[in-house]
Formats: structure tokens, C-alpha cells, sequence
């Protein structure tokens, strides 16, 4: 009989067990000790980014360098307004600043000041630190939302909100208050509002609410549904940047207004919609950089092949759409206008600088031509050699363009003879901005249909950027440096101030968005009928 040793194996089943438990509390230990290492990194990002405090002599250097900058590089700081209105506008941004503030509210002021200026090319962005940092948080609104008619109309698909409901407060903040609150965020040229209007509403909801109001883990959303005067109440948890672009690109209105998307559709493209209506979309002006650039032959040869075709098949009608087109760059806006018209016609009247491209001013916080990418010395010397042929001479305090860089453009045949139609809206943005306002000067035959662009039909702001970084609080100024007057005849109905005005102002319905149609395509098409 074989005789079993108890003891032994209690010995060695105790070993296994501590052995076992160890392993599980040393585990334990690592996840706590993960998740304690987590949590402090969120904390430090919170209180070293998201919470930061700036002091009041912080934002005071800071302000005071802003004005500073601007007045020195920024030509066109007054056009719009006067040097004692701007001071003035200053003056009442360094009386607010009385005790230390969070970077974001600071932010909020100085969205104020470069708004007031109007300048659609104007952009203003905090540290990319606090911009990851709120990408990365589960806080945003989780559906995308479009402005109707002065109102929030919710477009979003599979949510307990019914797509076309019109959303009267979230979190307590009436509709009113919360588009007023975003106007800021979106400066247009001179004194108009359109875009202003809707991108409070279409482009607000995402990283920009997070700025303004700060995180939430819910969204109390208070509204009223399609066809119904009773006001309903529900909770929407905040979600992931990721799930929220999934739900936008998902949106109700996506099979029209994914249409006029310049993220998404081609740069130009052109079809026959019967036999007597050509629609020649011209999404974005950017696709290409210069006659130098490849892409450039291409595209000539697509609008000399849409012209042929349009002029040997003798159609009588032409839509050009231009909806929601952000620009791009010279020559490529001209080439279309070339056969519309009969008469020449320059990019510009006159063009230039405040400063010799040779001397940056405040070079020292000089960041580059893009909020994303620092300049490193030597782009920066071929930059300002870059600069220095365009503008050669510096007298009196300005820097003029030289003239071999604003060539006449003369007609291209065949010309299209026909009626054309120009769709235009709030979203039509400086390239696009200055094509349509080239149309509308040159072009006899045509009905500009939509709503009054961004960027404006006399003068504007463009050309080249130049961003500058504010030590203290890191918040990125960019403007665009070359004032530019237009080559825009006077015309009785474009006010100074104005962008592009329609012959037929013309909004989306929430009618035709229930319905998911086109209002504006739907006008001119039965405007051509008639």
C-alpha cells in the first residue's frame, strides 16, 4: 500500500496557492498603478492645457503684441473700419482683462477682436496642445445640425430626435443665444453676415461648442418636432469625435448636401441635365497651384472641351455652381470667366504690402503661412525672397505689386453665348468669391441665384498668409497680408462692405430639406423653364 505524504502535499498546494495569488495581486497592482498613471496624465493635461490660467499681465503683453502685429503687417486691419475704431475696439478687450482668466475664455476675446476687422481669411486657433486635447475627450454632440430659416433644424438619422425638428436650447442655452455666441468663430469680409448665420448652426457643434461652453458628459436637448408646436425634452449622452464624424457623414440631408461638398465631390466635373441645361460644377479652385503645376493642363482642357461641347450643340442654358466653394488659387479662377465674357479683365486694380517683404515684422513670433506647420529658417528666407520679387519696391510704406504678376486676361473662344445661371451661397469663400464677383462684373447674360457669398465684390484680404504665435498664451493669429482692390466695376446694387449679392436671394426650405431636395437647383430650373 502506498503510504501519501499529507503534509507534503498541503506544503506544495500552499506554495501553488501563494504563487497564484501573488501573480493576481501583482496584476492588480499594475492595473491600479496603469490606471493611476492614466488618470494622472489626465489630470496634468487638464490643469497644464485644458485648465491652464493666464495672469493679467500674460494677456495684457499678449493683446498689446496682437495690436501690434497687425498694425505693422496686417494691410488690411482698416479697411472697415477706422484706426479709432480699431483702437477703440482694443481698448474696451484690455478693460476686460481685470484678474486671471483660462486660456479659452482669453481665446474667446481675442475671436472678438480679429472678427471685428472683417476678413474672411482671418483665423484664429488656440495651442494644438488644448485642440488634442479636447479631440481626444468624450464630450462632443453626437449629431450633426443645420440652420433653416433663423432656426436649429436637427439632421441627424437613428437618434430619438426626429430629422427637421427644430432645436429650441440645449443645456439650458436658448437657440437664439447659442448661434449668437458662435458668430466669432466666423469672419467674413466686410460686413456681411450669411455665413455667419449658418456655420453657427452647421459648423458649431463640434470642437468649437467644446471652447465655448466647455465639456459635457450629456446634452439636454429641448425641441420641437416636424409639423408640431409641442415642445419635447431628451438626453443625449456625449460621445467620441469619431462617432459623432460617423453620424455627420451619416446625416438626413446627406444625399443633397453631399452634392455641393468640396471634401468630397471633384474639383470640377460637368454633364448635360437635358439637352438645353449644361451644369458646370466648380467645387474648388485649389486643385492646382499655378500654370506651373501639373493638374493645370488638365483642367484647361476640361473647360475648353465643356465650352466646345456647349457651343457646337448651340445650348442655351449654363448653370455654374460654386455653392460652398472655400477658393484656391491664381490663375485657376479666372480660366471659366474667360469664355463667359467679351471684355478683358486683371485679377486685380492694385495689390500690396504694409511692410518690405526683406524685414518681417515681429519676426520673432513669426510662425509661418500655416497654423500647422512652423517655418523653419530656410523657408523663411526663400519665402520673403518669394515675396520680394512680388513686391518689389517699398515706398512711402508700401510694397506694390509688380505688375508682371497681374497679367490681362483676354477671351477665350468659343464664348458661350447662351444664358447663365451662377449658384452662389454663403460658403462661396475668397477665390470663389472673387470668381463670382469677376462674373457678375464682366459676364452680360447671366442670374446669379443663392445667397450672398463670404468674401467680398470690391476689395479683400488675400493672396499669402502669415500666422503669428502670442508667447503666452500660444494662441495662433493668421491673416492674410496683401490688400487687394478687385477688378469689380461699381455696381448700384454691391454696397462697400458686401459680399457678392444674388439677383434672387434663395435659402434652403425646411420643406424641400424634409423632402431632401435642392431649393436653390429647383429655383433655377423652373427659372429656366419660364
Amino acid at each position: 500500500m502506498v503510504e501519501i505524504d499529507h503534509e507534503k502535499i498541503l506544503k506544495t498546494m500552499n506554495t501553488k496557492y501563494l504563487k497564484n495569488l501573488f501573480a493576481i495581486l501583482l496584476t492588480v497592482f499594475c492595473w491600479f498603478n496603469t490606471c493611476a498613471q492614466s488618470l494622472h496624465k489626465s489630470l496634468r493635461d487638464s490643469l497644464l492645457v485644458y485648465d491652464k490660467m493666464l495672469s493679467e499681465h500674460e494677456m495684457l503683453e499678449d493683446l498689446e503684441l496682437l495690436l501690434a502685429i497687425h498694425k505693422q503687417a496686417n494691410s488690411g486691419l482698416f479697411m472697415y473700419h477706422t484706426k479709432e475704431q480699431t483702437d477703440s475696439v482694443y481698448h474696451e478687450a484690455f478693460k476686460s482683462i481685470k484678474k486671471p482668466m483660462r486660456v479659452t475664455d482669453f481665446y474667446k476675446i481675442m475671436l472678438h477682436l480679429t472678427d471685428y476687422e472683417g476678413s474672411v481669411h482671418n483665423y484664429t486657433i488656440p495651442d494644438q496642445d488644448l485642440m488634442n486635447f479636447l479631440n481626444r475627450q468624450k464630450a462632443f454632440f453626437p449629431f450633426p445640425m443645420t440652420y433653416i430659416d433663423g432656426q436649429i433644424i436637427f439632421d441627424g438619422k437613428s437618434a430619438p430626435i426626429p430629422p427637421g425638428s427644430r432645436i429650441t436650447s440645449i443645456n439650458g442655452v436658448s437657440d437664439a443665444q447659442l448661434m449668437q455666441s458662435f458668430y466669432k468663430y466666423y469672419p467674413t469680409d466686410g460686413y456681411n453676415i450669411t455665413r455667419k448665420l449658418s456655420a453657427s448652426v452647421d459648423k458649431s457643434f463640434g470642437i468649437n461648442y467644446l471652447l465655448e461652453y466647455g465639456l459635457s458628459d450629456e446634452y439636454v436637448v429641448e425641441y420641437t418636432p416636424p409639423k408640431s408646436e409641442s415642445i419635447e425634452k431628451t438626453i443625449l449622452p456625449a460621445v467620441m469625435l469619431a462617432e459623432r464624424e460617423k453620424n455627420i457623414k451619416n446625416r438626413y440631408s446627406a444625399p443633397v448636401s453631399s452634392l455641393t461638398d468640396f471634401k468630397t465631390q471633384p474639383p470640377y466635373s460637368f454633364r448635360m441635365l437635358d439637352p438645353s441645361v449644361g451644369l458646370l460644377n466648380l467645387r474648388w479652385f485649389g486643385m492646382v497651384t499655378g500654370l506651373e503645376d501639373p493638374g493645370f493642363e488638365p483642367y484647361a482642357q476640361f473647360l475648353d472641351s465643356v465650352f466646345t461641347q456647349l457651343d457646337k450643340n448651340n445650348v442655351p442654358n449654363l448653370i455654374m455652381d460654386v455653392r460652398n466653394n472655400p477658393g484656391g488659387s491664381d490663375p485657376t479662377f479666372e480660366q471659366p470667366v474667360m469664355y463667359l465674357t467679351d471684355n478683358t479683365f486683371k485679377e486685380n486694380e492694385s495689390a500690396h504690402l504694409i511692410f518690405d517683404p526683406e524685414f518681417l515684422p515681429y519676426e520673432k513670433y513669426f510662425w509661418g503661412v500655416s497654423t500647422t506647420q512652423r517655418m523653419d529658417s530656410v523657408s523663411l528666407k526663400v519665402g520673403k525672397k518669394y515675396l520680394k520679387d512680388r513686391f518689389p519696391v517699398f515706398s512711402n510704406g508700401i510694397s506694390f505689386q509688380n505688375q508682371k504678376y497681374n497679367p490681362t486676361y483676354y477671351p477665350k473662344s468659343p464664348t458661350f453665348k447662351g444664358k447663365l445661371y451662377l449658384l452662389i451661397n454663403e460658403n462661396t469663400a475668397s477665390a470663389a468669391s472673387h470668381f463670382a464677383s469677376l462674373v457678375k462684373a464682366y459676364v452680360k447674360n447671366v442670374t446669379i441665384i443663392g445667397v450672398e457669398t463670404a468674401g467680398g465684390y470690391y476689395v479683400h484680404n488675400g493672396h499669402s498668409p502669415l500666422v503669428y504665435e502670442l508667447p503666452n498664451s500660444k494662441i495662433k493669429t493668421q491673416f492674410s497680408m496683401v490688400n487687394v482692390v478687385q477688378d469689380a466695376p461699381k455696381k448700384d446694387d454691391q454696397p462697400v462692405g458686401r459680399g457678392i449679392i444674388p439677383d434672387y436671394e434663395v435659402w434652403q426650405t425646411l420643406n424641400d430639406f424634409l423632402k431632401q431636395r435642392d431649393t436653390q437647383m429647383e429655383f433655377t430650373l423652373k427659372l429656366i423653364e419660364k
